[in-house]
C-alpha cells in the first residue's frame, strides 16, 4: 500500500472513530439532561434571581447545586436585603426570593407570570444571646430559661416581650440590673441587634412583633396604630447606631465573640450551625424563642416560567426539601421533616414552637411607614 492509500485509509479510520464518539457524546448529553426520575429533559437552564443573604448557603450548598442540575436547573444568585429588591432593576431576573409576605406582594406586582407567589419553607425570628446575658436577663423578668437535661447551664429560653419592651421603654442599662456588676462585656444600654427594617425582612418583621404587642395585641391598621407605637419603635432602632442589611454579618460577629450579646436572627441560621458545627463550636449560645414572634415565610415570586420551575421544586422535590431542611428551614405542610433533622438538637430548637404566639403583619404599606419612622 502506497503512502497516499495509506493515508486515506488512516483518515477513513480516524473519522469512523470521531462518529462513535460523536454518538456516544450526544447519548452522554441526553442522560445528563434526563431528570433524576427518569423522565427526558433538556440542557441545564440557567436561572438567575435576587435572594435574602440568609438563604445564600442553601444555593451556594454543592448538594443543592447537584439537586438542582438532576432537575435541570442552575441558579445564579445575588443577595438583597428583602425590603430592598423592589428598588432593583429585574431586568433579566427569572425571580425574587425575599424572606416573607409582605415584600413579596409588591414584587408580585411585577410579575406577569400565572399562579402566584410560592412559598416553601418558613423560619421564625428568634434572638441569640450569650449565656451570662441570658442569665441575667432570667434573673430580672425579662428571659425564662428552660431547664436542659444534658447541661448544667440552660441553652434555651423564651424572651418575654411584654417586659423586654418595658424595659427598653425605660431605657434599662445593664448596670440596673441585678446579677450584671463584674460583667465588663454587659454595659450600656439594653437593646437587640436587629437589621435595618426599611431594607431587611428580619428588621422589619421585629418591628412587627414588637409593635403588636406595645399595642395591647393589636396589628397595626392605619397610620394612628402607627403613631401609637412610634416612640418605642424608635427607641429599639436608633440604640443600636448603624445597622446591617443582612442578619448574615450580625449572626457572625456573635458566633465569633465580638458584638452586642442579644441579636436577632432566623431560627434556620441557629438550626444550620448546629447540624454543620461540632458542640465545642457553639460556645455560650443560648437560643430565645420570644413568646411573640413573627414566621419568616420565605416567598419566591416568580418573573418567568423558569423562576416558577424552580419555586416548585423547592417545595415539592424531596431531596430539594431534604436540603432545606439542612440548612434550617422549616418545609411548609412537613413538621415531622424538621422534627426529624433536628432530634439531636431539642436542647435549643424548640421543634413544636411551645407558648410561641404569631403576631400578625401590617400591610407592607404600613409596615415600611412604620419602619422608617423607626429609624428617622
Amino acid at each position: 500500500m502506497g503512502f497516499r492509500e495509506h493515508s486515506a485509509y488512516v483518515r477513513r479510520i480516524v473519522g469512523i472513530v470521531l462518529a462513535v464518539l460523536l454518538i456516544g457524546g450526544v447519548a452522554a448529553a441526553v442522560v445528563a439532561g434526563r431528570d433524576s426520575d427518569g423522565s427526558s429533559g433538556t440542557a441545564a437552564r440557567t436561572v438567575r434571581g435576587v435572594i435574602g443573604s440568609e438563604k445564600a448557603e442553601f444555593f451556594a450548598d454543592p448538594e443543592t447545586v447537584k439537586a438542582l442540575a438532576a432537575r435541570g436547573l442552575t441558579v445564579r444568585a445575588e443577595t438583597s436585603g428583602s425590603w430592598a429588591m423592589d428598588q432593583l432593576s429585574l431586568d433579566g431576573q427569572d425571580f425574587t426570593f425575599p424572606g416573607s409576605k409582605a415584600p413579596a406582594d409588591e414584587l408580585r406586582r411585577r410579575s406577569a407570570v400565572e399562579g402566584g407567589p410560592l412559598r416553601p419553607f418558613y423560619s421564625p425570628l428568634v434572638v441569640v444571646a450569650h449565656r451570662n446575658a441570658a442569665e441575667v436577663l432570667a434573673a430580672n423578668g425579662l428571659v425564662r430559661l428552660n431547664a436542659n437535661g444534658t447541661s448544667k447551664f440552660a441553652t434555651r429560653g423564651t424572651l418575654l416581650m411584654g417586659p423586654y419592651l418595658k424595659a427598653a421603654e425605660a431605657d434599662r442599662t445593664w448596670q440596673q440590673l441585678e446579677g450584671a456588676s463584674g460583667q465588663a462585656e454587659l454595659s450600656g444600654t439594653v437593646f437587640i441587634t436587629s437589621t435595618d427594617p426599611v431594607s431587611s425582612n428580619s428588621g422589619a418583621l421585629y418591628l412587627a412583633a414588637a409593635s403588636y404587642v406595645a399595642d395591647g395585641g393589636r396589628v397595626a391598621t392605619d397610620t394612628a396604630a402607627v403613631n401609637r407605637t412610634a416612640g418605642l419603635m424608635r427607641k429599639l432602632v436608633q440604640v443600636q447606631g448603624a445597622q446591617q442589611t443582612s442578619s448574615d454579618a450580625p449572626f457572625r460577629d456573635f458566633i465569633s465573640g465580638v458584638g452586642n450579646p442579644l441579636v436577632l436572627v432566623y431560627e434556620s441560621q441557629v438550626a444550620s450551625l448546629l447540624t454543620h458545627s461540632r458542640r465545642q463550636e457553639i460556645g455560650d449560645l443560648v437560643v430565645l424563642y420570644p413568646d411573640t414572634t413573627v414566621s419568616s415565610d420565605h416567598t419566591l415570586v416568580p418573573l418567568t416560567a423558569a423562576g416558577r420551575r424552580l419555586g416548585e421544586l423547592l417545595s415539592t422535590d424531596p431531596r430539594l426539601r431534604e436540603l432545606a431542611v439542612r440548612h434550617g428551614f422549616r418545609p411548609q405542610g412537613a413538621p415531622a421533616e424538621f422534627t426529624a433533622a433536628t432530634a439531636d438538637h431539642t436542647d435549643y430548637i424548640d421543634q413544636g414552637l411551645t407558648g410561641v404566639r404569631q403576631a400578625p403583619v401590617p400591610t407592607a404599606a404600613l409596615l415600611r411607614t412604620m419602619a422608617r419612622r423607626a429609624r428617622g
